[in-house]
């Protein structure tokens, strides 16, 4: 990392403790206590979706203040706070270290805001761990999507770690294939209108999915549409 602390992420931990907001400011460097707590950060001032703030609202104060002492109680509180911290990760990006501490296991980890999975280590995955710089493009016989480092690939490869919908995965492979045909059509005909008036519609629905791939990958990454 940087030696630059303006340019390195903020360390983030989500731990509740029965109070409005489960996020909280970490001490940070080589030799700091990651469970050291600088500040707790209203969950509202980070930009996160309204549901997710509620969410964690309400997740924070059902901890009860002494701690659990009913253990299905506390797993389940457990998985739901897992989930939230994904969320929390997921809409920050790469700007912010997020670290979720497990009650039950009394241990903290990395959570990794593009695959979703708990680690360790905070540079678990080396760099760079997934696409950063996402093109949607229409191309023949090529899939729906370009970053450097991937090529072209299509919205479920799991080396790229999206987690994407299932309606949003269904449609970049519909238009895929829409793009395919056109082509496989005007082999066949070589109807030049034909071609441009099926383009042109093709264009539309593709400036669409990039907003809607944009709306679901949230901050960390940028996504553009790079035509057909």
């Amino acid at each position: 990392m940087s030696l630059n602390r303006a340019r390195e992420p903020r360390p983030l931990l989500v731990r509740a403790d029965g109070g409005p907001s489960p996020l909280h400011e970490t001490e940070w460097g080589p030799h700091a206590d990651p469970g050291a707590v600088t500040r707790t950060v209203p969950a509202g001032s980070l930009g996160l979706p309204e549901d997710t703030v509620r969410a964690l609202d309400a997740w924070s104060r059902a901890r009860p203040r002494d701690g659990f002492t009913d253990r299905p109680a506390l797993r389940a509180h457990v998985g739901q706070g897992m989930e939230l911290a994904r969320r929390v990760a997921r809409n920050l990006g790469p700007e912010w270290v997020v670290r979720y501490w497990d009650e039950q296991r009394r241990t903290a980890k990395s959570v990794c805001w593009g695959c979703r999975r708990l680690h360790w280590t905070v540079d678990a995955h080396g760099e760079p761990p997934h696409p950063l710089d996402l093109v949607v493009m229409g191309e023949y016989a090529y899939g729906p999507l370009r970053a450097d480092g991937f090529g072209d690939f299509f919205p479920d490869d799991p080396a790229a770690a999206l987690a994407l919908s299932d309606d949003l995965v269904a449609d970049l492979y519909r238009w895929a294939q829409d793009i395919d045909a056109v082509m496989n059509t005007w082999l066949g005909d070589r109807d030049d209108a034909r071609q441009d008036a099926a383009y042109e519609r093709l264009r539309g629905e593709g400036e669409l999915l990039t907003a809607r791939l944009a709306a679901e990958l949230g901050a960390g990454r940028t996504v553009t549409f790079g035509g057909v």
